[in-house]
């Protein structure tokens, strides 16, 4: 009979100690349980049969006999724990149901009962628990009940009956529902700590509620010394299981670490040191560099000591701002290890190309204008509900990582909503306003119906496009960026050259490219990444560019200092160019543009066995070091001067888990930061700053800026204006040698003179 079953996999759901202890079976569509000491089979009762049967506790089964007495023991306490639970849980149900009866006489006896009670509510038993174990239509049977009690007299004199206050219940305002309750604790208990509110979007936020809640009313919290104590020691222990998982993976893949600057108070400079591999990014630690930030030495035996902690042996490239002393001290440090790479951070590169577009006489006019329409709309309550009425909840401001990128991406957002916004100022709604009188107002109105204003921005979107997808492409978490950051900006030139087709136009913005790209960005890991990436290689038409294969070149000579390996590599190239044995099959072709490059090559390159590993490790590595949230916890708690040696420790264990758990949620987090985000929030506010904000006005100026008449967001306000897949549809050929080998023109040979190289430019809120 035993043979006939059907093994069944016990999912994560299962929460219950005892799942650890059976095994679950399928037979003729029932669901039986084992032990798997004593190997008893049982065909109902479910898990709490299980536990009697291993708590040895007498009941509907058999005791194991098997069973170690530690499992035994936790079994029991178990059991104990679900008895003294449920038996509180019909104590409070009972109690609260008769409260409910009550306050339902009182206010059958006296319709005007909470007129005069006013805030004074029946507080729920045990400390004013609120009635969350009734639904509505529990609730709603009570009451009917109750109501016929009275009516047949069953009840005496309601006015005898006790009204029991409690301060907190008093703040209630006469909620009922037990939803909006609980939303109500939740709020209070942010407001009175002080919590930012986008701490809401966290993914650990509804699994804390979730616990919670499954405890039932009289649920104890953790004390502050719980949350000092134990629970971040088990914290600690929690993240570096994970970490280690991520180390494991750095022998196959190599790493990158990531060194990331901020300002913080009192002007401070902070650096964030983070590792970075497929697997995921961890923190490794914050430091000080204040005294040090203009040092290239002390910059360099700063990086030298985070790569010698992290292992040489797995470190591919460090990547840092492009500032003077990062390229100094970044040279040292490849002479130092020669088998190692420094790599300016190509999002930084990307939005100081994008800021430089926006020094353009007629993008920054044409962006002005654009900004004059958003501070309008949202510094006026009923303008802006009105917008959003007219683009059906979907909202003009689309933040991105930076604040260059983000100017960019708005424009995409407005071109999108241009019929909206046009239906809006003439529809009667608009004219019955007071704005239309508005000098304001009228300036809106110009501006929305001037075609020459909307030509422009579908001009700027064009050329600024092709870069805004690039600094999505390096900023992907979903998949390493290497293989396609040098396709990626081939195709900006490409697209910028086929929107403006005349060479004296297109030359000026691919000069400011260049100039970014040429001193910073291009780098022999990038062209490497693009001729391991068989999607780009295998679209190439004849030779590869020299610029390309001289890069791979040069990854070969540094990453691999054996001499035999690198002539064994040189060898495979040949088998690789040619697609020999598993490279060429039909499914390793039809993969070239399905699989990610690395997958690729793990399936298909067991012919070039020293190629494929040189291609995972490179193929493997990220292109950007920002886009990570800074830590809340205060630059003077953790770096202050004077210090007890403990705290700092804790301090630094809760950094640690801190900066780690949020990289983790931003794996899971599939639309990030962008679900019920508000354009107008505090929180958002660093890079959307000049598009929401007035600079010549007073704030007591503007007329209905009372926000609790404002509209609530729609649950996601951001307009999709980019594909899921940033590498869709990237390779169409490479044959324009113009692009690789780069050109002059003679007239505008100061073009790269007139472009500042503010390596400490503004990424954003970072403060």
């Amino acid at each position: 009979m035993e043979s006939e079953l059907e093994p069944m996999p016990i999912g994560s759901q299962k929460r219950d100690l005892a799942w650890k202890h059976c095994q679950m079976f399928k037979i003729e569509n029932r669901i039986r349980l084992k032990c798997i000491y004593c190997g008893k089979m049982f065909s109902g009762g479910g898990i709490h049969r299980i536990k009697e049967h291993l708590a040895g506790q007498k009941g509907n089964g058999a005791t194991c006999p098997r069973v170690h007495p530690d499992v035994r023991h936790i079994m029991r306490q178990s059991l104990d724990g679900s008895m003294v639970r449920m038996k509180k849980k019909q104590k409070i149900a009972e109690e609260t149901a008769n409260q409910l009866m009550i306050t339902n006489e009182v206010e059958a006896y006296n319709p005007h009962c909470e007129a005069i009670t006013g805030l004074q509510l029946l507080a729920a038993p045990n400390s004013g628990e609120t009635n969350l174990g009734l639904s509505a239509k529990e609730e709603e049977g009570m009451t009917d009940r109750s109501s016929e009690r009275w009516k047949r007299g069953a009840v005496g004199d309601p006015s005898s009956a006790p009204l029991v206050t409690h301060p907190i219940r008093e703040l209630t305002l006469g909620l009922t529902r037990g939803k909006d309750q609980v939303h109500m604790a939740i709020g209070r208990f942010l407001y009175d700590a002080g919590v930012p509110l986008d701490t809401v979007n966290s993914v650990y936020f509804q699994p804390m509620v979730d616990a919670i809640a499954s405890e039932g009313p009289g649920f104890k919290p953790p004390s502050y010394h719980d949350l000092r104590g134990w629970i971040l020691k088990n914290s600690v222990e929690e993240v570096n299981k994970v970490v280690d998982q991520y180390k494991g993976t750095w022998g196959r893949t190599g790493c990158s670490v990531l060194a990331d600057e901020w300002t913080v108070e009192a002007g401070k400079i902070l650096i964030n040191f983070l590792v970075y591999c497929p697997e995921g990014t961890m923190f490794l630690k914050s430091v000080d560099a204040s005294d040090i930030i203009r040092s290239p030495i002390a910059l360099y035996e700063l990086l030298k000591e985070v790569v010698e902690d992290v292992g040489v042996q797995h470190v591919l490239q460090v990547i840092t701002d492009s500032a003077e002393n990062y390229i100094e001290a970044g040279r040292l440090l490849t002479e130092t290890f020669p088998t190692i790479y420094w790599t300016p951070c190509s999002a930084r590169c990307i939005d100081l190309m994008l800021e430089d577009f926006g020094k353009f006489e007629w993008i920054n006019a044409t962006l002005e204008q654009a900004k004059s329409i958003t501070r309008f709309v949202y510094n006026h309550v009923e303008v802006l509900n009105m917008m959003r009425r007219y683009t059906y909840g979907k909202d003009l401001i689309q933040p991105a990582i930076t604040r260059s990128a983000t100017n960019f991406t708005i424009l995409q957002g407005m071109v999108s909503l241009k019929n909206s916004l046009q239906a809006m100022v003439t529809s009667q709604e608009w004219m019955d306003s007071p704005y239309p009188k508005n000098p304001d107002g009228l300036a809106l109105i110009d501006v929305i119906y001037s075609q020459a204003f909307w030509s422009s921005c579908v001009t700027i979107i064009r050329l600024t496009d092709p870069l805004l997808r690039v600094s999505r492409i390096v900023g992907s978490e979903r998949r390493p960026a290497m293989g396609y950051i040098y396709e990626a900006m081939y195709r900006a030139k490409e697209a910028i050259k086929k929107e403006l087709v005349e060479k004296k136009d297109y030359l000026a913005y691919w000069n400011v490219i260049d100039h970014r790209w040429n001193r910073q960005l291009h780098r022999p890991l990038h062209a490497a990444g693009f001729y391991l990436n068989p999607k780009c290689f295998y679209s190439i038409e004849g030779d590869v560019p020299n610029e390309i294969m001289s890069g791979m070149l040069d990854c070969i000579e540094r990453l691999v200092p054996d001499t035999k390996i690198q002539d064994k590599i040189t060898k495979e190239l040949t088998s690789y160019k040619n697609a020999v044995g598993d490279l060429g099959r039909k499914m390793a072709i039809r993969a070239r543009n399905t699989m990610l490059p690395v997958e690729w090559w793990s399936t298909y390159g067991g012919g070039c066995p020293s190629l494929a590993r040189l291609a995972i490790r490179i193929l493997s590595q990220t292109c950007s070091a920002i886009g990570f949230k800074q830590s809340q916890i205060s630059f003077r708690q953790i770096h202050h001067q004077r210090r007890n040696h403990i705290e700092h420790q804790r301090l630094s264990d809760l950094i640690f888990v801190q900066h780690n758990l949020r990289l983790r949620q931003m794996l899971h987090r599939k639309n990030k930061e962008l679900d019920a985000l508000d354009p107008i929030s505090f929180d958002t506010m660093g890079t959307i700053q000049d598009w929401v904000t007035e600079k010549e006005k007073l704030l007591a100026e503007y007329g209905g800026s009372d926000w609790k008449a404002l509209v609530q967001p729609a649950a996601n306000t951001m307009l999709a204006v980019s594909p899921n897949d940033e590498t869709e549809g990237l390779v169409a050929g490479f044959e324009d040698d113009e692009i690789h080998n780069g050109v002059k023109d003679d007239g505008d040979n100061d073009t790269e003179n007139q472009l500042e190289d503010d390596g400490d430019g503004d990424l954003g809120d970072q403060t």
